[in-house]
């Protein structure tokens, strides 16, 4: 079976089994700094993560295929509108799929913010995804401060109070399960 069947798969069941915690992000500790994530938009402009230090980013992966990433992505929108304006990125990196799909797709599910292509799903390579979606949250020092794994209501007070704490340099880190 090709590598990307594989991994689809191998992703689709993981994010299945996956509990859901909707309003809830696990703390990762110690930081590891985030990978390397340069892709381009739906537009042809690039994205390059490390463009991005010293604000608070979303990095979501997911797929227009599944149906806990289609749940999550007005939640998103929502989060990108409320906090987007004090700096907060969000970035939606879709897994193994086209531009004209994503295009399409984007007619039912309107987003504003930056959707990537990861055409050859190769960032999930370097990236600990264990599943779609997967989201991670990057501190403004470009490290993996939270996780989490499977659909969340982005835009609940409980995430947007540690994306706040996070924008402001302090970060309550009570540990949360998924």
């Amino acid at each position: 079976m090709p590598k990307l069947a594989t991994l689809l798969i191998l992703l689709i069941l993981a994010a299945m089994t996956a509990p859901a915690a909707t309003e809830s992000l696990t703390a990762i500790e110690p930081r590891p700094d985030a990978p390397p994530l340069t892709l381009e938009d739906l537009d042809g402009h690039e994205h390059d993560l490390r463009d991005y230090r010293g604000r608070v980013v979303v990095v979501n992966f997911w797929a227009t295929w599944c149906p806990p990433c289609r749940d999550e992505l007005p939640s998103l929108q929502r989060l990108w509108e409320g906090l987007g304006p004090d700096g907060l990125v969000v970035l939606g990196v879709n897994v193994g799929e086209d531009a004209d799909r994503i295009f399409f797709f984007t007619a039912d599910y309107p987003v504003d913010f930056p959707l990537l292509l990861d055409r050859a799903a190769s960032a999930i390579d370097t990236w600990p995804v264990r599943g779609i979606p997967t989201t991670f949250v990057i501190d403004p020092e470009g490290r993996i401060a939270y996780r989490a794994i499977g659909a969340r209501e982005f835009d609940h007070p409980g995430i947007t109070e540690r994306l706040r704490e996070l924008q402001q340099g302090r970060s309550s880190e009570p540990s949360t399960t998924e």
